[in-house]
This record gives C-alpha cells, sequence and structure tokens, in this order.
C-alpha cells in the first residue's frame, strides 16, 4: 500500500483505489475545506445577505467539473446547479486555457442558478503547473441592478444585469471595464463588489487547503479520489433506491392565483431498480411574472429532496445525483423560454418539495414529512439613508416545517434554501427601519397526532423620511400547507400595513412612507396524523409555552 494509503494503480501509473480509513478521512478533509472557504467568505463580506443569511454556496469540483464537496452549512441545492454551470464555462474555456489566478464570472439564469442576484465565480487550482481541480463560489449580491428584487417583472430584461461567462480576472489582473460596468448598474456598488471579492477570498482559501492537502498526501492528481468519492456515493443512493418498490408514484398541488390563475404543478415519480426518473409532465406553462424557474435550478431541488430522503446524511456530491434523471416540458414554469422573467422563482421552487415528498410518501409511508410552511416568505427593501446613501437588503422570514412521523415539526425553518435571517439589532443599525415584533404565531402549526412548525409574525416600522421601495415575494396568502395522514393544515401567511388602508401586494411592490407600519405573517406547517392521536401531555406543554390558545389548537 502506498504512503497515501492507495492499494491500486491505473495503467497511468495513477492511483485508483484508497483504503477506507484512507478515503473518509481525505473525504472528511474535502468537506473542511469547503467550511473553511465559507467561513472566510462570511467574514470578509460585505451584505447581511451573505454574512447574515448565508445566502450562498462554495464547492469543490473535479476538473471535470464535478462536486467534490460543498460546505456544509447552507444552500444545498446549489450542488446540482455548479457542476452544471461548469460544464458550460469549460465549453467557454477548455481546460488548456486556464492559467493561474484566473476568475470567471457569470450570472445568467439559465446556466446558473436561475436569477441574476446569484452570482457564480470559479477559479482554477494548480499544483505546480498542473490544473487538478476548481475551487467556485455562489452568493446572492446585495443588488444586480434593474427593477430590484421583484416578482413582477414581465421580461428578463427589467430584472438586472446580465453578465455572460467571461473573465473576472485574468491570471490574476482585474478585468476593469467589467468591473465598471457592474459598478454603474448596481444601487450598491461597495456592497456589490465586496461580496465579489469575498468570493475569489474564499476560491483562494479552497485552492491552498486542497493544495497542502494533496501535498501532505503526495497526491499529484485528484482523479483517483474524485472517483472513489463519487463511486462510493452512487453506490449509497442506488442501494436505497433498491429497497423502495418498483412503481410511479404520483402527485400535485396549486399554488395561489397569480394573474387570475392557478398555476399547478404536477410530477410522477419512476422508481425501477436503482434508478429514479422525475416527469414534471402536466405542469403550468410560464407565465409572465418572475417567478419561473430554469431547468438547472428544477433538477437541483428535485435532487436534494431525494436525498433528503434516500440518504440525508450523505455528503452532497456528484455521485450522489448519477442515479437521478429528470425531465421537464420546455417552456413550461419549471423550464421556460428566454426572456422570461425568473427573479423570484424561488417561490415556484419552494413548492417543489410539497409534490416530490407526497409522490414518495406513496412508496415510502412513515418517511416523509408533511407540507412546510413554504415558500419562504422574502421582503426586499431599497431607499436611501439619512446621509444620502443607497440601500438595498433582502429579509429572509421563514415559515414552519412540516410535521414529521415521529415528532413535531420546526418553528420558523428555512426550507429547503437553509437560509437564515439577519438579526434584528444588525437590520437595525444598517436600515432606517424598527422591528416592532417578531414572534412566534399561536395556533399556526396544523394540529395532528405531531404538530406543524410554528410560523411567525413581524412587524416593521419604516423610519426614513425618504420613500422606501418593498417588493414582496410571498404565497401561500391562499392555498394553505397540507398535513398528512390526517393531519391539520398549517395557518395561511398574511400582509398587512397596520397604520394606514392600503392593499399590499404579495407578489409586488409597495411605496412606504415614513412611519408605516407592515405586518408579515409567515405559514406554519401541515399536522401529522389525526389530532385526536395527539398525547394530552404535549397539548398541555403547547398551552403553557403559548404555541396554541384552545386544546384543539385554534382552528379546526
Amino acid at each position: 500500500m502506498g504512503r497515501d494509503g492507495s492499494n491500486g494503480r491505473s495503467k497511468t501509473g495513477m492511483t485508483t483505489t484508497f483504503a477506507p480509513f484512507v478515503i473518509e478521512t481525505l473525504w472528511a478533509r474535502l468537506v473542511a475545506i469547503a467550511d473553511e472557504a465559507a467561513t472566510a467568505l462570511v467574514r470578509t463580506s460585505f451584505s447581511p445577505t451573505v454574512r447574515e443569511s448565508k445566502d450562498f454556496a462554495c464547492v469543490l469540483m473535479d476538473t471535470a467539473g464535478k462536486s467534490l464537496a460543498q460546505n456544509t452549512s447552507t444552500v444545498p441545492s446549489f450542488v446540482g446547479v455548479l457542476p452544471r454551470t461548469m460544464q458550460h464555462i469549460l465549453e467557454r474555456y477548455p481546460l488548456q486555457a486556464w492559467k493561474p489566478e484566473d476568475v470567471v464570472i457569470t450570472n445568467d439564469p439559465w446556466l446558473a442558478t436561475g436569477h441574476f442576484p446569484d452570482v457564480t465565480l470559479v477559479m482554477p487550482i494548480f499544483s505546480g503547473n498542473e490544473l487538478v481541480a476548481f475551487a467556485g463560489a455562489i452568493a446572492h449580491m446585495p443588488d444586480i441592478g434593474g427593477r430590484i428584487y421583484s416578482a413582477d417583472a414581465t421580461e428578463l430584461y427589467e430584472e438586472g444585469l446580465n453578465i455572460p461567462i467571461t473573465r473576472f480576472h485574468e491570471a490574476g489582473v482585474p478585468n476593469r471595464d467589467l468591473i465598471e460596468i457592474i459598478r454603474t448598474n448596481v444601487r450598491v456598488p461597495d456592497l456589490t463588489m465586496g461580496d465579489l471579492h469575498s468570493q475569489i477570498a474564499c476560491c483562494k482559501v479552497m485552492g491552498r487547503r486542497l493544495i497542502e492537502m494533496m501535498t501532505e498526501r503526495k497526491l499529484a492528481s485528484l482523479s483517483a479520489l474524485a472517483d472513489e468519492i463519487h463511486a462510493r456515493s452512487d453506490r449509497a443512493m442506488r442501494t436505497a433506491l433498491e429497497k423502495i418498490p418498483d412503481g410511479v408514484y404520483n402527485a400535485e398541488t396549486v399554488t395561489d392565483l397569480i394573474d387570475g390563475k392557478r398555476v399547478k404543478i404536477c410530477v410522477s415519480i419512476t422508481i425501477k431498480g436503482d434508478t429514479v426518473h422525475c416527469d414534471y409532465t402536466g405542469t403550468s406553462e410560464q407565465v409572465r411574472r418572475g417567478i419561473n424557474a430554469v431547468y438547472n435550478c428544477t433538477y437541483a431541488h428535485t435532487a436534494y429532496y431525494l436525498k433528503c430522503v434516500l440518504d440525508p446524511d450523505l455528503p452532497n456530491n456528484e455521485g450522489a445525483l448519477r442515479c437521478l434523471t429528470v425531465s421537464v416540458p420546455e417552456g413550461s414554469i419549471l423550464n421556460p423560454r428566454r426572456p422570461a422573467p425568473v427573479n423570484a422563482r424561488q417561490i415556484i421552487l419552494h413548492y417543489l418539495p410539497a409534490v416530490v415528498l407526497e409522490a414518495l410518501a406513496k412508496a415510502l409511508p412513515g418517511r416523509v414529512i408533511a407540507q412546510s410552511g413554504a415558500p419562504s416568505n422574502r421582503t426586499f427593501l431599497a431607499g436611501e439613508r439619512p446621509d444620502g446613501s443607497r440601500f438595498s437588503v433582502l429579509l429572509f422570514t421563514s415559515g414552519g416545517l412540516g410535521a414529521r412521523p415521529d415528532r413535531d415539526g420546526l418553528a420558523c425553518t428555512s426550507f429547503p434554501t437553509n437560509t437564515g435571517a439577519a438579526s434584528v439589532e444588525v437590520l437595525e443599525n444598517t436600515l432606517p427601519v424598527v422591528f416592532l415584533r417578531k414572534s412566534l404565531t399561536p395556533d399556526s402549526g396544523g394540529s395532528g397526532r405531531w404538530r406543524g412548525g410554528l410560523g411567525q409574525t413581524l412587524q416593521i416600522e419604516s423610519v426614513s423620511r425618504t420613500p422606501v421601495t418593498a417588493s414582496f415575494l410571498m404565497d401561500r396568502v391562499e392555498i394553505a400547507p397540507r398535513g398528512m395522514n390526517g393531519g391539520g393544515d398549517g395557518a395561511l401567511a398574511k400582509l398587512k400595513l397596520l397604520n394606514r388602508p392600503a392593499e399590499l401586494p404579495p407578489k409586488g411592490r409597495f411605496t412606504l412612507e415614513h412611519g408605516d407600519v407592515i405586518e408579515i405573517q409567515c405559514p406554519g406547517g401541515g399536522g401529522y396524523g389525526p389530532p385526536e392521536a395527539r398525547r394530552p401531555d404535549l397539548i398541555d406543554r403547547d398551552q403553557r409555552f403559548g404555541y396554541i390558545t384552545s386544546r384543539d389548537g385554534g382552528r379546526q
């Protein structure tokens, strides 16, 4: 056995297999590298969206652009997107075109994560003169221009600056023209550029730590390690699939009214041996609102929900997705044609667990949660501070998680995006707003043997002397999260202006004047099992803690 723990070689002399303890050690090391890079990104970032809400991802990829490891505390679906983006980048810049300290950038929705605010940066990692891997980072910018982050655009061109696949740095030299274009088109150029530089810093951390690991282990290449990681992940997922009865499992759901119509989402999941195919035929056509979700995102979210059920403990990487294929009709709301607006695509994407998990529940009874209070609410605020400087910030507020087969749902949990809410203290020191209330909403969790997670209620006052533009990205105002196996539905979302008569648009923009107070209520998760089966001691506890206001949960 070699000093690196390998016990076999290919015809080229490259190691092909590793001792089990070595592969586990190296695999954990790769994840730790991505986690350290994430820490660097958070500590050097400028905006609350990255620093506080953690709307980003750091991913290590091999030279084929396949993901090896992703940081553990961030948006999990990005692991299914970045490798797809990398294939487009490699078409534009083949392996021989890369130089040390190159940085390639894009935010093209159809090539990357589905909307302009998410910017993808990729850097090569060289060991000597050899390109051995890529470091990639995705981060949601505080602003990307256009008509601000909203759901009411009618075509893509209104939604901000589109950056094609291009070099941001070439051999370490910044592309000054591109930087000037970005700075000129965004409302908060210092914050936006600061976050982009933070992404570069995190990619450099991944590069340094990976080379340290390769030097320590005397690895000339990552190819054998990548093959092992992907093969083991593939086997784990296929083993889990083989335990599920073959068959076709269907589910569908509808959203709130959008321009007077319901959007229908349909899925048909076919499990055959160790493979799974998800088909979204029957899903509604794309719409002239910014809620369309490109194929990359549909694929990545589908993969994430399947992995949650099949093997939740397996670290995210490319190999875990080999058993999955996804088909989506072109021109549908889950695979729109350009130039469909896409900025608020999470509104539709966050409905996917409702159908994917419901379909899987038919194959795996007792393994799937009730519907959650998702889509998670987003509120975007933009305006001017007293000193004349601009602000542009995204507020993340989450509803309750659906009840689980063996316990209550979690309150105010970001699912499926895993982003967090910035602290009230940070936001009040950054923005001309005051939080008058932020609390759990009693009776918002669906009743059942296991109660759905509670939503939250926020009251936010604008204290700006100049008008503030608020963009609301909210659903579940009309269609509540469903319970499972006899459980009750979660509470609906609500949006109100408290101090004067006015209608706030759940998927539109509103101008806040000085003293205006908005109230946001996030939906609760659905319950699991019949309410009459709930233990009396749990009901007593819920009443004591104020989770419910009566023994029937406050709602029938």
